[in-house]
């Protein structure tokens, strides 16, 4: 029997598809730390390969095109979900917005709060602990930790960043 294009077209896809399905999602959820984002960067990657083959592309490292695409489709998100430079902020002698950040601290209870703020590495504990448990000023918890105001102020806004991540990740 004969073989179409089309079928054989298949055939590589879906043997792609079982082959590198499972380590494809493992690989975005290390990079995107959200299951249901990680599966749906997965689909579009095999989607993306379906077009890429049927406008008669060849793949010949079938793993090593998928992760690339992958890639691709992360650095996208991170695009789309890209934030202003505090330290250029800082630079240009603006102040960073405290908007952002008292809404989502309206959003926590303080116990939730205290918890996440526990989960961040020491040095933004600290000055976050201090900006919000103890409603210190930049200019208190620099003289507190010998910084300068700008670092604190990184420093808190970085926290935050890193906060909001672990209470909604992407």
């Amino acid at each position: 029997m004969h073989t179409t294009p089309d079928e054989k077209r298949q055939a590589l896809f879906t043997e792609m598809y079982r082959e590198h399905l499972q380590e494809l999602i493992r690989h975005a959820r290390s990079m995107v730390n959200n299951r249901e984002l990680s599966e749906d960067l997965v689909q579009d990657v095999f989607v993306k390969m379906w077009v890429y083959l049927v406008r008669g592309g060849k793949i010949e490292k079938a793993r090593a095109f998928l992760h690339h695409v992958l890639k691709n489709a992360v650095v996208d998100v991170y695009r789309k979900h890209k934030t202003v430079s505090l330290d250029a902020l800082v630079d240009q002698g603006r102040e960073p917005s405290v908007d952002d950040s008292e809404r989502m601290l309206d959003l926590l209870d303080g116990r939730s709060l205290f918890t996440l703020i526990d989960r961040l590495p020491r040095k933004y504990q600290k000055v976050l602990r201090m900006k919000y448990a103890r409603n210190l000023s930049y200019e208190e918890i620099s003289q507190y930790t010998g910084q300068s105001r700008n670092t604190t102020a990184v420093q808190v806004h970085r926290g935050l960043e890193k906060l909001k991540l672990l209470h909604n990740p992407l």
